[in-house]
């Protein structure tokens, strides 16, 4: 599954991308691998998480967080950090799905999958990809407000050329649709849902 991707592209150049006020993030570009920080667009309260005051839409705006949630209480090793949702539904992810303020755009360039093949030396195959004329996309993800408030990105399983490259799953990138982008920040479950469900599948494999 997703373990790496790289964002290369400035806090500011992120920001103008997405509409949202930049603040303090100074991101200047690079990689991004689980429990690091990485720039995410957030629609919530400025410093603490919460219900939204009523009367209208809070503007968006960046801010760092951890990749990897803390593990649930039932899980082994709760010092392990939870990179993606495969299931939506589980209990440990619903309740932050369905209130829109923990949902978050994770701004990328790029994401790396591991394919099915091997290289001269039995190393498992690389592959890089990103959505076709998008030199800055963004994945669906959610974030928990733990310690370190800290992100984790939904993944489904792969399709079209991860796919055919052996690739088994892939993160939910969002349709470059401002429309779309707004009812992953904003809208209920059942319309955020649908952004998943029509989640582009036509990455392109990209030379690294």
């Amino acid at each position: 599954m997703t373990r790496l991707y790289r964002l290369d592209a400035s806090a500011q150049e992120v920001a103008m991308r997405f509409g949202a006020r930049q603040g303090e993030d100074s991101w200047q570009g690079g990689y991004v691998a689980p429990e690091h920080f990485a720039p995410v667009v957030t629609a919530g309260r400025e410093f603490i998480a919460g219900p939204r005051p009523a009367g209208g839409r809070l503007e968006p705006r960046m801010t760092p967080r951890l990749w990897g949630v803390l593990s649930p209480p039932s899980s082994h090793d709760m010092t392990r950090r939870v990179s993606t949702v495969r299931n939506p539904d589980s209990p440990f992810w619903i309740g932050n799905l369905r209130n829109s303020e923990f949902r978050c755009l994770v701004p990328a360039t790029s994401v790396m999958l591991w394919g099915s093949g091997t290289d001269y030396e039995g190393r498992r195959l690389q592959h890089w990809f990103a959505p076709q004329g998008q030199p800055i996309f963004a994945f669906a993800g959610v974030w928990k407000d733990e310690e370190v408030p800290a992100f984790a990105l939904l993944a489904r399983d792969a399709l079209g050329a991860p796919r055919d490259l052996g690739c088994t799953a892939m993160p939910v990138v969002v349709p470059n649709e401002e429309q779309a982008r707004q009812a992953w920040l904003h809208g209920s479950w059942d319309r955020a849902r649908e952004v998943v469900e029509r989640s582009p599948g036509d990455l392109v494999e990209v030379v690294r």
